[in-house]
């Protein structure tokens, strides 16, 4: 067959050996080797993301799963029907059946993601009005009566346990104006109000509408802890209560518990009974992405559409009262606090890990220059190179990537599976990409089969100055709208970046500087005595036009682990403050009593001394409130309580301590008008300012003082109540009684302390500052926000470490081919090992000198924009009346020397090993390839 030409026709043949196989054949340790860094990032690109989302639905979960459960409840009401309606009809509204019908009615109507959980749900009927006990049996700590409410609640038996007696029923026939029923009372009511099975409790007035309650039956509840004993807790155990007077008077709450069917003759009271509906929220299965949702569909149904169709199964009249709303807010609140800190790890290490994969394709590209250089010799087209290296980078890359994706599915089984997805494509994009980009920028004309790479020859450029310019002038604007703006704007990702912006910002400068001085410095070099010193700081100097990548990993990462040790040292010292404030001391003794605190028995004291490890005992007496001369301003009345304590324990417990809220003119006394002792005391800052700096006659204890205040302190060790007045307690003319004791030493034996307070008694209390702390990290949100840190500042340090030994890698067949033929020249070996040390450690020392410099500035600038609040005290109950906090003083960043110093320190330490490892490695290995004639190297 011939052409139109005449000629032979020649029909294309494929190739004998396709491109992809052939080279992944040719080197497969080099295409495993970058099939696992694939696999490392893809799976870290995907198990980031549901890693956040199940520490978010966790915490989500266990706030509200952790809320007292009148918080967390639902509770639908419903007010007792009207008067103006018939004895029948009232009565029959409050029958089980009723009550029950319209539970199931209402189950339905919960929108999702609100879902009830039946098993701790409960409904009934409940006085909203205590009635007072007439028995005088009954215990009256300051000659009050008792009070008591009554309900009829469904469900008792399956929710309880009898110890003795049986439950309690309806008499037949039973109406409004049944005087005599049956209760059942908790074990904890039982023995705080002295009854026993058979005992009657006449309720209500002392006239003939007195309700005769018999107690028929003592129970244990089962899972007190949950709604259905919970929900409202005097049904499980009573409380005291005070009256509002002056001394107030105190008195005993306790619930009764009827049998459902006893719920009409609760009509027949004073208690004014209401019908509710109390539905335990179920938290299975709730996730973080559901939060909006959840907080629009409560806040329906506390008034919105949905309270309507809820109205339509339970009443009219009904209405619902949840803190569900407050518990959402204060998780939301939290987490848009904790997610720009969880973000700076994430930006971080992933600039980390790009700039490793684009160095590990730079590294390749390198690697077969003199190939592709042959190819592009020969007419190879850049489109035609580009596309089977990108064929030959995605048969590795995409598969290494999907078995990234399954691992952390495995891994992480909770989360969304999108951003994981979207992370892992990602990924995968860059690695195919990586390699087909660096040949095509150092093959854009056909050159040499090896040039030189450094500034020698390959100078910047106009471009890559214009580049690196506004690059920087953004970098810099970036972090001073960050500076102004702080964290109040949540939109963008400016906080997280920050660290990056930086590193940008010092690698950019470091990559054009800081060759310069190593070049001043080789020419005196050059005039001492030996070649090292010289050819050392000559090869540092000349830095490779792609040093900026290594340098810019080390830098980013070094930044990031310094905003990293800044974060938790910022929120361990937060906690160790509040701990302190809350606790006074490592151990706070004390009795609960009518004014907060009681006396301690005697010889407490002493026993605590005698502890192993206690080095302070502090006595302290918190005594009642007592009347100022006048009145604050602004605030009023004010109560104060008096404080006294013995000044030299309690002055060394402050320095112990690290404080110094206890200062030396509070322990003398001071001369007054008339020859006068004028008594010199501590206030609070509202007691200060109401007394004034002039001495002020009052009266302490039942005495007349005159006093100065001559320190103002908004809280003291050991002291909780926030008015206070604190005096030396020998200049009181009367002994006091010891109310609270401070103990610290650096190894306390908590145990033994414990044993000594419950020696004095059971109800001595003690509190543990370690224990306080601790508390304070107890959210799933915190810790998993630290671990998650942790975890990716360990991940960006890796990658720093490998972006280091990729950049060994690009330059070590030309490092080795100089050590060749320098020992031509008599160069020893010895001396080969210190050349190349000499020659990596300026670079490294200017990038871990950089990375410490650069670090502090980070912590430095972004400091006034990130608050560490949520993060370190979000479980402290009252976050706003915190010390420190209230003024506003938020808790911030903390520059940390160790997380400064350490990867610093450790990067020269890194650089200087593997400079040793590849000169022992090129001493040891022939040099016959690198001595052959024509390389370029």
């Amino acid at each position: 067959m011939t052409n139109r030409t005449g000629g032979p026709h020649i029909t294309p043949q494929r190739p004998i050996a396709p491109w992809t196989r052939t080279r992944l054949r040719t080197a497969p340790g080099s295409a495993l080797a970058f099939a696992a860094l694939v696999l490392l990032t893809a799976f870290l690109a995907a198990a980031f993301p549901r890693a956040v989302d199940t520490n978010e639905s966790s915490s989500l979960r266990q706030d509200l799963s952790g809320a007292r459960p009148a918080r967390s409840m639902l509770e639908l009401t419903t007010p007792q029907p009207g008067l103006e309606l018939p004895q029948s009809v009232r009565e029959d509204a409050l029958r089980p059946e009723v009550i029950a019908a319209a539970y199931r009615k209402v189950l339905p109507l919960l929108p999702a993601p609100v879902r009830a959980d039946t098993t701790q749900s409960a409904y009934g009927v409940q006085t909203t009005e205590f009635l007072v006990g007439q028995e005088a049996w009954l215990p009256r700590p300051d000659g009050l009566p008792p009070e008591f409410t009554l309900a009829a609640q469904a469900g008792l038996a399956h929710h309880s346990t009898i110890r003795t007696g049986r439950l309690p029923n309806a008499p037949a026939g039973l109406t409004m104006r049944t005087r005599e029923l049956e209760a059942a009372v908790t074990t904890e009511t039982a023995e705080v109000m002295r009854m026993h099975v058979g005992s009657l409790v006449h309720i209500g007035t002392s006239d003939s509408r007195a309700l005769a309650v018999r107690i028929t039956g003592i129970v244990d509840p089962v899972r007190p802890e949950g709604n259905y004993w919970s929900g409202d807790q005097i049904l499980r155990n009573p409380g005291l209560s005070s009256t509002g007077g002056h001394p107030p008077l105190t008195y005993w709450n306790a619930g009764l518990l009827l049998a459902p069917e006893a719920a009409p003759a609760l009509l027949g009271t004073l208690g004014e009974p209401q019908a509710y509906w109390r539905i335990a929220p179920d938290v299975t299965g709730l996730t973080a992405q559901q939060l909006p949702v959840l907080s629009e569909r409560v806040a329906s149904l506390e008034n919105g559409p949905e309270l309507l169709r809820l109205k339509q199964a339970a009443g009219q009249h009904a209405s619902l009262t949840t803190d569900v709303d407050d518990i959402l807010a204060s998780h939301m609140e939290m987490r848009s606090a904790v997610r720009p800190v969880v973000a700076v790890a994430a930006i971080g290490t992933g600039t980390v890990a790009a700039l490793t994969l684009a160095m590990t394709g730079g590294l390749s590209a390198a690697r077969r220059g003199a190939e592709l250089a042959l190819l592009r010799a020969r007419g190879g087209s850049l489109r035609g190179i580009g596309g089977r290296l990108l064929v030959e980078s995605a048969v590795v890359a995409l598969p290494a990537s999907g078995v990234g994706l399954v691992a952390a599915i495995l891994s992480v089984p909770q989360g969304r599976l999108g951003p994981a997805v979207v992370g892992v494509l990602a990924v995968a994009v860059l690695a195919c990409v990586a390699v087909p980009l660096c040949a095509l920028a150092l093959h854009r004309r056909p050159r040499l089969r090896a040039e030189r790479a450094d500034t020698v020859k390959a100078r910047p450029g106009r471009r890559r100055t214009v580049a690196e310019l506004s690059l920087l002038l953004l970098a810099v604007g970036a972090v001073v709208t960050l500076r102004r703006r702080g964290t109040s704007d949540s939109g963008d990702h400016l906080v997280s970046a920050g660290p990056v912006l930086v590193g940008l910002i010092a690698a950019l400068v470091l990559a054009r500087s800081y060759p310069l001085p190593l070049r001043w410095a080789a020419r005196p070099a050059g005039r001492l005595r030996g070649a090292l010193g010289f050819l050392s700081l000559a090869r540092a100097g000349r830095s490779s036009a792609t040093g900026v990548l290594p340098l810019l990993a080390l830098l980013i990462a070094l930044t990031t682990a310094a905003f990293g040790g800044a974060v938790l040292s910022g929120v361990a010292d937060a906690r160790d403050h509040t701990a302190l404030q809350a606790v006074g001391a490592d151990a706070r003794i004390s009795r609960p009593g009518p004014s907060g605190t009681g006396p301690l028995p005697n010889g407490l004291e002493q026993a605590v001394r005698d502890v192993h490890g206690v080095q302070v005992v502090a006595p302290v007496w918190i005594g009642p409130t007592f009347d100022l001369p006048r009145a604050h301003p602004v605030k009023g009345d004010l109560s104060p309580a008096l404080v006294a304590v013995e000044p030299q324990s309690y002055a060394r417990i402050t320095r112990a301590l690290g404080s110094d809220t206890y200062p030396d003119q509070a322990r003398q006394e001071s001369p007054g008008p008339k020859g006068a002792g004028v008594l010199n005391v501590i206030a609070s800052p509202d007691v200060a300012e109401t007394l004034g700096h002039e001495p002020q006659l009052i009266r302490l204890v039942g005495k007349d003082f005159t006093v100065r205040v001559v320190a103002v302190r908004s809280r003291m060790p050991g002291v909780v109540v926030p008015e206070f007045l604190l005096v030396d307690a020998s200049r009181l003319r009367q002994r006091v009684a010891t109310t609270v004791l401070l103990a610290s030493g650096d190894e306390l034996d908590v145990r033994a302390v414990q044993a000594a307070a419950q020696a004095g008694g059971a109800d001595v209390d003690v509190q543990l500052r370690s224990e306080v702390r601790a508390s304070f990290a107890d959210s799933p949100l915190q810790t998993g926000t630290e671990r998650i840190y942790a975890a990716a500042i360990a991940a960006g340090a890796g990658y720093a470490v490998l972006a280091l030994l990729l950049s060994v890698l690009r330059s070590a067949p030309e490092r080795t081919a100089l050590l060749a033929r320098l020992r031509t020249m008599g160069l020893t070996r010895r001396q080969g090992r210190r050349l190349l040390l000499l020659e990596a450690l300026p670079q490294a020392a200017v990038a871990a000198l950089g990375g410490l410099l650069v670090g502090w500035a980070t912590v430095w600038l972004l400091a006034p924009g990130v608050d560490l609040t949520q993060l370190a005290l979000a479980s402290v109950p009252g976050l706003a009346s915190v010390p420190g906090l209230a003024s506003g003083a938020a808790v911030s960043l903390r520059a940390d020397a160790w997380s400064l110093a350490l990867p610093a320190v450790g990067v020269v330490v890194l650089a200087g090993a593997v400079a040793a490892g590849q000169a022992w490695w090129a001493g040891h290995r022939g040099s016959i390839t690198e001595l052959r004639a024509g390389d370029m190297r």
